[in-house]
């Protein structure tokens, strides 16, 4: 086989266990989704009311931050596949900075709902709110690490497995975005 049939070539990033365990979190996730939104639809003024307390703005910025986060991740592994896994690095620091962002802001907002006084037992809207974003939260933290484990893999001499490993945790960090992206609509747009 020529090396550009060997690149076009489609494969499934990363390890096939990574995407089992991002499926069945997905799903997870999915099934929480679903009950967000049978609840709401059994009290939909309780959920829009509450919904209008939430900070659009701070919402809007922690999108902008998963999005770019997930860009940096996406060109740190176009980087590495290039034989630069120097450059990888930096990508991956600037996704890590932007998931500190994230958790800086969120530590903001949840700061301005508890002030204001919603808390998790408010009401539904808001132990859904605290449980949705607080399970990605832990998310994120959790892809910290992993994003922080690829930059030091990054630093050894290269290995066979590291771009296999670069793919997974990059595969997992899409996931954490994406997840915030269904949030973000369904907690902060969804009318």
């Amino acid at each position: 086989m020529s090396e550009h049939t060997a690149r076009r070539t489609p494969h499934l990033p990363g390890e096939s266990g990574v995407w089992v365990f991002i499926l069945g979190d997905m799903l997870m996730f999915a099934a929480f989704f679903i009950v967000f939104m049978f609840y709401r639809g059994e009290d939909v003024a309780l959920y829009a009311k509450s919904q209008l307390t939430l900070n659009q703005h701070l919402g809007a910025v922690n999108t902008f931050l998963m999005l770019s986060s997930s860009w940096c991740v996406a060109v740190a592994v176009g980087t590495a596949r290039g034989g630069r896994p120097r450059g990888a690095q930096g990508w991956l620091l600037s996704a890590m900075a932007c998931a500190v962002g994230f958790v800086v802001v969120k530590f903001f907002e949840y700061s301005e709902k508890i002030a204001a006084g919603f808390t998790l037992t408010s009401n539904d809207f808001f132990m859904y709110y605290y449980m949705l974003t607080g399970l990605h939260l832990m998310h994120v933290l959790l892809g910290l690490g992993v994003l922080s484990y690829l930059w030091l893999t990054l630093r050894a001499p290269a290995a066979a497995s590291t771009l296999r490993t670069l793919e997974s945790g990059a595969s997992f960090w899409h996931m954490v975005d994406i997840l915030w992206i269904v949030l973000f609509a369904l907690l902060y747009l969804v009318r």
